[in-house]
């Protein structure tokens, strides 16, 4: 079995390191996150909901909010907007359509940018959960030999994903192959802490998966996950990003001409009505 690795995958405070992402949880099991660029001192606030305990943080942290991203408009990620563009009128926020509450700088797929002086941010549209969602693959030019992070919203949870409401089962599949693009060493930062629900309907559908053995050991140590794992440990343990394999196929019904839209529909459905 793969050791337990996982210590090392935060961003550090070293100063060979030039960013920093601390988690902030809001509401019952939503993460905004404060994103630091720590030779400014400069912060970016992602998906806030809570302004106060996202303020809260960073004042704690010493550092000044001089931005925002949203990854979709749902008001548990853009509710907070409109308060932070009143309590921050010089920070922009950044999102990907004009449902984003308070927008200011519209992005689209591959349009990239920089925050405080060193963070690169590269957008990468995922449409399905929202047509809207766009995850942010963020880099430092300090460390430049880190893959970095990738802020995935409700599109990629650890060993899970968000429902379509907005998209189809295709949509789905690409948005996820996209974020598999990435180098397996990218850190996940996601939306929300689903990830007991989501690992236990990964060993419904494939018990005999290792990854996922691996990553009862990491919940059993840790009641945070995000910032812990990788979109490699992603192609390793999370069913919607294995639908080619034997046990997806089987747990879906699936035969050999089964498209894989078909197979993502079915999986999808099926966690909607897991209980476990």
């Amino acid at each position: 079995m793969r050791p337990i690795r996982h210590a090392y995958r935060q961003f550090s405070t070293s100063a060979y390191r030039a960013m920093k992402i601390v988690p902030v949880p809001v509401r019952e099991d939503n993460y905004a996150y404060l994103l630091i660029d720590e030779p400014s001192n400069k912060a970016t606030a992602v998906d806030v909901f809570d302004v106060k305990k996202v303020a809260d943080k960073a004042k704690e942290l010493g550092v000044e909010i001089v931005a925002a991203l949203t990854t979709h408009h749902h008001l548990d990620h853009s509710g907070g907007n409109k308060e932070f563009a009143s309590r921050f009128p010089n920070a922009p926020i950044y999102g990907g359509s004009d449902k984003v509450p308070a927008l200011t700088n519209l992005v689209k797929d591959k349009d990239e940018f920089t925050l405080g002086e060193n963070i690169k941010v590269k957008c990468m549209a995922t449409p399905c959960h929202t047509q809207d969602s766009i995850c942010y693959h963020i880099t430092d030019e300090v460390n430049k030999g880190h893959p970095g992070g990738v802020l995935t919203g409700d599109t990629l949870f650890i060993a899970g994903c968000g429902r379509f409401f907005e998209g189809t089962g295709e949509e789905m599949i690409a948005a996820l192959s996209y974020l598999g693009t990435l180098p397996d060493d990218t850190i996940v930062y996601n939306g929300h802490e689903y990830t007991a629900g989501s690992a236990a309907f990964g060993k419904h559908v494939d018990p005999g998966n290792a990854g996922l053995k691996r990553l009862a050991g990491i919940l059993a140590s840790n009641k945070q996950l995000t910032g812990l794992t990788t979109i490699g440990d992603e192609k390793e343990w999370n069913v919607f990003m294995r639908l080619d394999t034997e046990a997806v196929r089987k747990a879906t019904g699936a035969t050999s001409a089964t498209p894989p839209s078909k197979v993502m529909d079915a999986l999808r459905e099926a966690k909607n009505n897991y209980r476990g």
